[in-house]
């Protein structure tokens, strides 16, 4: 007994004993080094991918070699430039990133500094915007058409036809982007001086403030929920036989192959997403609302509207801008600028949802606990 009041008195003296454990405020930190070495590891492994085109000459699914390249931006670039292009650039933004993360990260200054951010930001547009296309976005569309009908085997289509090689390396292309993206944006405001998990700097938030986001993010939610619909009254329109902006020969063929379904299942899905863009500026989008049961009056986790969202604002950018690489879009829809205009404003719908999305996270993210 002795033995155990002597003990415990030396423990008063010298005090806590140190934890094996990280402090709470070094784990943040650790966690953002690891999205930064996995974005470094990702891209590397991408690279790596188009190294092994380049040297054997087998393998690039882009471009040319794309059979339904047509509809990218990259549909005019043979595999033998387009390879080795795609390992130079990738290759060294694996090494860019690893040289912005971790505790011993490259400080860098004016010109130098810009030109790493610049290369960086350059990897990511191009791994965001350039390489998916139309077709990422068309399969969001047709994602729940596809997934209710294959128990009943409709629609009557080869799934092996629909979800190729090239698809999955457009949506690794998308997921690689991000990651980039937010390694590169994390070493930006580190050396910045500003909090690179939230962003904010001493003096002040500016138009990153709760208050001036509701402002130009409701202004945002409206442009990004308008389009879709402009884009949904065409498409149902020709479902139900009115050939608005196309012949009455190119309706009825479209009802003759069912092409018109598809219209339908597109319209469908940016109607819906019209109205969840909305959410982002008003109260459901903030608190489930009272029909849901089990979840009624609850809080809506931020990052279950903000990933989402700027995952359908990036593939709706860049099968906005694919769209502008295919000079006959015209012919191919009717030849009808009616019918073409909803489309040509994707750009702007990406942006513009981007940008609600934004401002729906700096309106609703709170104080960090980090800075």
């Amino acid at each position: 007994m002795s033995r155990t009041v002597s003990t415990g008195r030396a423990a008063a003296r010298t005090g806590p004993q140190p934890r094996s454990e990280p402090e709470p405020e070094q784990q943040p930190r650790q966690h953002r080094h690891r999205i930064g070495y996995l974005a470094a590891g990702i891209t590397a492994l991408f690279g790596s991918l188009a190294l092994i085109w380049t040297v054997t000459g087998h393998g690039y699914p882009f471009g040319t070699a794309d059979r339904d390249g047509s509809n990218s931006l990259l549909w005019r670039v043979p595999a033998e430039v387009g390879a080795p292009v795609f390992a130079v650039l990738l290759l060294g933004a694996a090494v860019a990133a690893l040289a912005m993360t971790g505790p011993h990260a490259v400080r860098l200054r004016g010109a130098a500094r810009l030109a790493l951010l610049g290369y960086g930001w350059l990897v990511v547009a191009g791994l965001l915007l350039l390489v998916p296309d139309v077709q990422v976005l068309a399969y969001l569309g047709y994602a729940p058409m596809l997934i209710g009908g294959l128990p009943f085997g409709w629609p009557p289509v080869d799934y092996s036809e629909l979800f190729t090689l090239a698809l999955g390396y457009k949506v690794f292309s998308v997921a690689t982007g991000l990651l980039l993206a937010r390694a590169v944006l994390t070493w930006q405001l580190r050396t910045a001086g500003a909090c690179p998990w939230c962003g904010r700097r001493a003096g002040g938030e500016g138009w990153t403030s709760a208050g001036s986001a509701a402002r130009w993010g409701r202004r945002a939610a409206w442009v990004a929920a308008v389009i879709p619909v402009l884009y949904a009254i065409v498409r149902l329109a020709w479902v139900v036989g009115i050939p608005l902006g196309i012949t009455d020969g190119f309706l009825r063929e479209m009802h003759r192959t069912g092409l018109v379904w598809v219209g339908a299942g597109l319209a469908g899905f940016g109607l819906v997403g019209a109205v969840l863009t909305l959410g982002l500026v008003q109260r459901w989008g903030e608190r489930f609302p009272r029909w849901m049961i089990g979840l009624a009056g609850r809080r809506v986790p931020i990052k279950l509207a903000v990933v989402p969202a700027t995952g359908v604002a990036v593939a709706i950018t860049a099968a906005g801008l694919a769209l502008y690489g295919q000079p006959d879009l015209l012919d191919g829809l009717g030849g009808s600028t009616l019918t073409v205009l909803p489309m040509l404003l994707w750009p702007v719908w990406g942006v513009a949802l981007g940008a609600a999305t934004l401002a729906y996270h700096l309106r609703r993210r709170g104080a960090c606990d980090r800075c």
